[in-house]
């Protein structure tokens, strides 16, 4: 079985508090040799996105800030300017490399995670969701009532 893990923006933006120990972790997992493939995202703001007018989010805008923590490698990053990382670019991966199983992990679990599971879901993938590997920026217990949705949403058995 070949699998792919898929790092949702492990950025600068998104550490703080309670994401910090993420990187670390995820950086470990990254260098485990443990994955067929390995895909990072990095969300793209600017001052005209939708973030900004409808939310007044300014994350992301600088090449500071959109800064994936930990050395990519010479693993592919993806960009994105949405929640979800579902995109024809990582479809085409997925087939390229013959992936079997998703694995996802990283920030926010309550959007970006979250979303990302549901479209491959809703789209026949399958995919596991790395519960100690993926964290909220607004703290455990967001973290926790996204994992528990997603778990009902996607099965108990795909969070792991």
């Amino acid at each position: 079985m070949k699998k792919m893990l898929l790092v949702i923006d492990l950025q600068k933006s998104f550490i703080n508090p309670n994401t910090e120990f993420l990187i670390s972790k995820i950086d470990s997992l990254v260098n485990s040799g443990g994955y067929d493939l390995v895909v990072f995202t990095k969300f793209i703001n600017d001052n005209d996105s939708m973030w900004v007018k409808k939310l007044d989010y300014r994350g992301c805008i600088s090449l500071e800030d959109r800064k994936i923590m930990i050395d990519t490698k010479d693993n592919i990053v993806l960009e994105k300017s949405l929640y979800t990382a579902y995109s024809i670019n990582l479809i085409n991966l997925i087939n390229l490399f013959k992936i079997d199983e998703v694995h996802l992990c990283g920030i926010d679990t309550e959007c970006c995670v979250l979303k990302t599971a549901f479209d491959l879901f809703e789209n026949g993938y399958n995919i596991k969701v790395l519960s100690g590997y993926s964290a909220c920026t607004h703290g455990e217990e967001s973290n926790k009532n996204a994992l528990d949705i997603i778990a009902r949403n996607i099965g108990k058995s795909n969070v792991i």
